[in-house]
């Protein structure tokens, strides 16, 4: 297999890390921020691998989290609901919001959006857009809170930068923590905050060592191990 070539830019920024060595959340966000940086604000993006088999319903975890700082960007909700809940929605920033019509522009390949949230009586109209939107990862769902009726205070959380995530067939989880603009304590805030939060979902079928890795990283730049500390389960 032909070797990815890296960019300059890349080759530089991996110096600065300790090949097997794992570093504080404050460490990893420093030497992150200290990388060369792209024309553009890159994203921070954390990646956690699991000792979960995603094939069972228990380990598959997947669900969403408010971030102690945001994302630094303003989401793009729209919401299936109608009448008053509708006219919350937009209130709340919801870029659209309605019911059979809005389903069927999504149909017709509009998909300008980051997140979906319906009301439950909605899901008549949303069900059948599940081959579009599921394999996005856009699907509304109880289980990440994009179903609910409080249509109004869920896209108020999702607009502000509640982030969605859910393990892949891997068992990994990818989420977003920020933008390399922000300050370093707030990013490692981010990080801490989602590690806390996917070590707090634990199921109880699983032994030894529940989270395995956990990196964070820019859109451009190389992976920066970050330490955990956590208790293994024996086997039984």
């Amino acid at each position: 297999m032909k070797e990815r070539k890296r960019s300059k830019r890349y080759r530089d920024a991996a110096k600065a890390v300790v090949v097997g060595q794992r570093y504080t959340a404050e460490e990893a966000v420093k030497i992150l921020s200290g990388f060369p940086k792209a024309k553009f604000d890159e994203t921070v993006n954390l990646a956690i691998k699991l000792n979960v088999d995603p094939k069972k319903a228990e380990q598959n975890l997947r669900g969403a989290v408010s971030l102690p700082h945001g994302l630094g960007k303003s989401m793009r909700v729209i919401a299936f609901a109608e009448g008053k809940d509708a006219e919350a929605a937009l209130k709340a920033g919801a870029i659209k919001a309605g019911g059979a019509e809005l389903a069927k522009e999504v149909e017709g390949g509009w998909l300008e959006f980051d997140v979906a949230i319906a009301h439950p009586n909605q899901m008549r109209n949303v069900g059948r857009l599940g081959k579009i939107l599921g394999p996005k990862n856009l699907m509304p769902t109880p289980k990440a809170g994009t179903v609910t009726e409080n249509i109004e205070q869920a896209v108020k959380e999702f607009v502000a930068g509640k982030v969605e995530y859910r393990t892949d067939a891997g068992g990994n989880i990818h989420v977003p923590i920020g933008k390399r603009s922000f300050a370093a304590a707030k990013l490692a805030d981010n990080l801490k905050h989602i590690v806390n939060h996917v070590q707090s979902l634990r199921p109880s079928t699983v032994k030894g060592h529940f989270i395995e890795r956990v990196s964070v990283a820019s859109t451009m730049s190389p992976g920066v191990s970050v330490a955990v500390e956590q208790q293994a389960v024996a086997e039984e």
